[in-house]
């Protein structure tokens, strides 16, 4: 008797809170739903400690960041704005902190840190003003799918680079299939000879982790890419790309550094002996990046599954739109608090969505999950990035499909589009691609005489980025 009552009264909980009979669910369907939305993002809390530790930062304590950053954002869209939409650092976001900020641009992470902050503020900022619809708008749709692409084009090189399917060329200095010869080959006593083996091997066993995420992911199977990174990594062991003997369990793994800050450093580097002009526009570049593509990627995300849950209304309105954004805006503020690049929300959300998810109860405990992966942080060591490589590259495969969404026939479009795409990758940047492909659209419609179709602020955008490319070398 005490059971039923105390089941039915954490039932009428869990509706007064989220509202379950309104949005025509109930706590068995979201808590599947919840489960779901994990086991398809779950691969963030191996790749993005995999990325980010390429800058210098403690692989174990990204882990720690990426867990509770993810948890804690998730958490407040569950609270707060009772929608069933998980967040976890964001891809793109974290190649754009690593290879282009950090070792490129030459941030220190600390730095880089310090402006992922200051770009959560900006967003937390817009939103409370009601600014961020005008940003929005300013930028062309064009420009909007192709900024995706190229992310979703960049992540994959990066991805193919990692695994070492694909080198650089000592001679050329250009890319290259890598070695997949050597790979069946014995190991020997020759230091430099095995280093060769165990690269091939390497590569092909990417290739094979590739190979079965494109079929699970085909087949539909949800976590197709936790899987197989799984399976990847146990293949390493048997490949003997990580060497197991050497793994201790040791409580020192679970470490979080937090307010890992260098706003000093922030504000004195990059000036290249060219002073406070070159300061600002290098600054400009980095923190508006990170603002823009949060911002962009939020949006298109949130409508996208919303109009997947049927939770537009008849303006195409989200409900709790407002807290939705200022969810993603304090998640982006304390996962950098945390030591973890932006936090954004994922479209991976769509598979509880799928499953019936339809209120913050499935956030919740999704959330929830990614508190209890923690455990699991003394392991995150034994996965090399040959496991993490193909996930990198199938990300990138869903995130290029945006292409289909700009008009090719419309060279004004297509041209500007086309820019931000390939010199994302091209030059190591997404910073690049975004500035090229603005300041392009920007010259087209002057040059067509078509000035009137292009709004205000991106002709700001645009001058800020022709003295960025002017002042600062690249």
């Amino acid at each position: 008797m005490l059971k039923k009552c105390s089941k039915k009264g954490g039932i009428l909980v869990l509706e007064n809170i989220f509202k379950l009979k309104e949005r025509k669910t109930d706590a068995k369907t979201e808590v599947i739903a919840g489960f779901t939305t994990f086991i398809t993002m779950a691969y963030i809390i191996f790749v993005n400690p995999s990325i980010l530790s390429t800058t210098g930062l403690d692989k174990q304590a990204v882990f720690f960041a990426t867990c509770i950053g993810a948890a804690v954002g998730t958490l407040i869209m569950a609270l707060y704005a009772n929608l069933p939409f998980a967040l976890a650092p964001g891809m793109g976001l974290n190649a754009f902190f690593t290879y282009t900020v950090c070792l490129q641009m030459k941030y220190t992470p600390q730095q880089a840190l310090a402006a992922v902050f200051i770009s959560g503020i900006i967003f937390i900022i817009i939103t409370l003003m009601g600014l961020r619809q005008a940003i929005i708008r300013s930028i062309p749709i064009s420009l909007k799918h192709a900024m995706t692409a190229g992310i979703g084009l960049f992540i994959s090189f990066i991805g193919f680079i990692n695994a070492g399917i694909v080198v650089i060329d000592s001679g050329t200095k250009l890319p290259k299939f890598g070695d997949f010869t050597s790979a069946f080959k014995p190991l020997t006593s020759n230091p430099s000879i095995n280093q060769q083996i165990l690269t091939s091997r390497g590569a092909v066993l990417a290739l094979i982790g590739l190979l079965l995420i494109g079929v699970l992911i085909a087949k539909r199977v949800k976590g197709a890419i936790i899987i197989g990174i799984v399976i990847t990594t146990l293949l390493s062991f048997i490949a003997k790309l990580v060497d197991i003997s050497k793994f201790t369990f040791s409580l020192n793994s679970f470490r979080l550094k937090a307010f890992n800050f260098d706003f000093k450093g922030l504000f004195a580097a990059q000036t290249h002996d060219k002073g406070f002009v070159a300061l600002f526009l290098s600054l400009f570049a980095v923190v508006l990046t990170f603002t823009l593509i949060d911002m962009f990627d939020n949006i298109g995300t949130l409508v996208g599954l919303a109009d997947k849950a049927g939770m537009l209304d008849e303006k195409g309105d989200i409900p709790n739109m407002d807290r939705a954004l200022m969810a993603d805006a304090f998640a982006t503020t304390i996962g950098a608090i945390l030591g973890t690049s932006t936090v954004t929300t994922y479209i991976e959300s769509a598979a509880g969505i799928e499953e019936g998810g339809r209120t913050g109860l499935t956030s919740l405990v999704t959330g929830i999950l990614f508190i209890l992966a923690l455990v699991i942080a003394p392991f995150i060591g034994l996965v090399p990035s040959q496991a993490t490589a193909p996930a990198l590259i199938a990300v990138g495969v869903m995130m290029i499909s945006s292409i289909k969404k700009i008009d090719f026939n419309d060279f004004e479009e297509a041209l500007p589009a086309f820019l931000t795409i390939v010199i994302m990758p091209f030059t190591y940047s997404i910073a690049n691609g975004i500035s090229a492909g603005i300041i392009f659209y920007v010259l087209v419609k002057l040059l067509r005489g078509k000035a009137k179709e292009v709004h205000p602020i991106t002709y700001i955008l645009a001058i800020l980025f022709i003295l960025r490319f002017m002042v600062i070398a690249h």
